[in-house]
């Protein structure tokens, strides 16, 4: 594996100048968005959850940043071609093994999305396994999150999409999939039926935080949360899958056969670069960050979370020094795993010379009918039951396991400041690693 070396501290302190130079020069720009501007975009904001004046333009209008695969919305923004596929050796002649990819498996079947493409894009409306997917990432919050494009509706809200004539709402009954998810995540019944849609970026900021269009209803959807914030489904949310980020090289060993997401999106970007140089380090602002600042960690400090009634997040630095952590959430175990291998995609201006942070992996710690407990070695990680190799991404590279896949808790790997805006209830954790627990 090769391994790119770290930003000398002179090239640190020039890539915080820049970053802080030209978001303050793009925050000049940024304005607030009345409830005139959302009508005109086609969004209703009676019921809106979000307070109006607190959403802020980032710059480009809907699909200014455009979302790969979007269907377009009449009056609002044009469709995009859909995303293209590459193998993994077509893809090492642009793609660093550090360099970070999103992992995503889904129905026995895997996809890989570079960092460097859904920098320009942050959404990749996408099918895999059959499930309709959107994965998405926020670059001004570091934040890779996975859902499902098909929205449960109610029949009220069936009626009122359809009432003004629109023959366009795909709708389907809830599959039996989708609706156990959906209870899984929101401890309520699922409605019994669902509308296909393709999200698009609205330009639109909450919290510095993406806020996704979907193509039918027209809400507002909070990327970080997956919450309808204004617009017809305000208040609803999307059924979310795992989505890791991990280095290339990682996610080609654990997933040989998955395809990548190529840099043939119909777009002339400058894939590969870093638009955000110098974001995630610690001292630097957050650009158009209006909320209230948690100081339990560093506004900028990279955490790793799991959202539910009762939200935790763990510090990545605690992560990194302890390899692997077991804990209990909402009353189900979960194993936490840290790894080097990764670069950050906000560092650097090359995102391939940036420097190595590391992933995490969350599972639930079981695997053929026995709870398992996780030690950190040279080679990866060694569950104690059966002597078993493990690698960051929850697939067994060895032992009387070899084959078999961790189940996956969604999670994010994002930026302090924006998750604990979203969610300032969140308790963080730092449990001990696997010994004593």
């Amino acid at each position: 594996m090769t391994r790119h070396p770290r930003p000398t501290r002179t090239r640190r302190r020039w890539s915080r100048t820049l970053a802080v130079t030209g978001l303050a020069l793009m925050a000049t720009s940024a304005l607030a968005i009345s409830e005139l501007t959302l009508r005109g975009l086609r969004v209703p904001t009676e019921r809106a959850i979000l307070p109006i004046e607190d959403i802020l333009s980032g710059g480009p209008p809907p699909q200014g940043i455009p979302a790969i695969g979007f269907r377009g919305l009449t009056g609002v923004a044009e469709g995009s071609p859909d995303p293209v596929f590459v193998t993994q050796e077509a893809a090492t002649e642009w793609l660093g093994d550090l360099e970070p990819v999103i992992l995503m498996r889904v129905g026995g079947e895997a996809r890989l999305y570079p960092l460097q493409v859904l920098t320009w894009h942050e959404i990749a409306n996408d099918t895999l396994a059959g499930v309709p997917i959107a994965v998405t990432f926020c670059p001004l919050c570091n934040s890779a999150l996975a859902f499902d494009r098909r929205v449960l509706v109610s029949d009220e809200q069936l009626a009122a999409l359809r009432a003004p004539g629109n023959t366009t709402v795909r709708v389907q009954d809830t599959p039996a999939d989708l609706a156990a998810a959906f209870a899984r995540q929101t401890g309520r019944e699922a409605p019994s039926q669902a509308v296909d849609v393709t999200f698009g970026v609205s330009g639109l900021l909450y919290h510095s935080n993406l806020l996704m269009f979907d193509d039918t209803t027209f809400t507002l959807w909070s990327q970080l949360t997956g919450e309808g914030g204004v617009g017809e489904l305000t208040g609803e949310v999307l059924v979310r899958y795992p989505a890791q980020i991990v280095g290339f090289a990682d996610a080609r060993a654990a997933e040989p056969e998955a395809l990548v997401l190529s840099r043939d999106t119909g777009f002339n970007r400058a894939y590969g670069r870093n638009p955000y140089v110098g974001y995630d380090e610690i001292g630097s602002p957050a650009f158009l960050f209006r909320g209230t600042a948690d100081g339990r960690l560093e506004p900028k400090a990279r955490v790793i979370t799991v959202d539910g009634a009762e939200p935790v997040a763990y510090s990545f630095d605690h992560l990194a020094a302890t390899r692997v952590v077991h804990d209990d959430v909402g009353g189900a175990p979960l194993v936490l795993l840290w790894d080097a291998g990764t670069a950050t995609a906000l560092g650097a201006a090359v995102i391939a010379n940036a420097a190595d942070v590391g992933s995490v992996g969350v599972f639930r710690p079981e695997a053929d009918g026995r709870r398992l407990t996780f030690t950190a070695t040279a080679d990866g990680f060694v569950d104690a039951e059966t002597g078993s190799l493990w690698d960051v991404t929850g697939r067994a590279r060895s032992g009387p396991l070899a084959g078999q896949v961790l189940e996956a808790v969604a999670h994010d790997n994002t930026l302090w400041f924006a998750w604990a805006a979203f969610r300032p209830e969140t308790e963080i954790r730092r449990p001990a690693g696997a010994e004593g627990n």
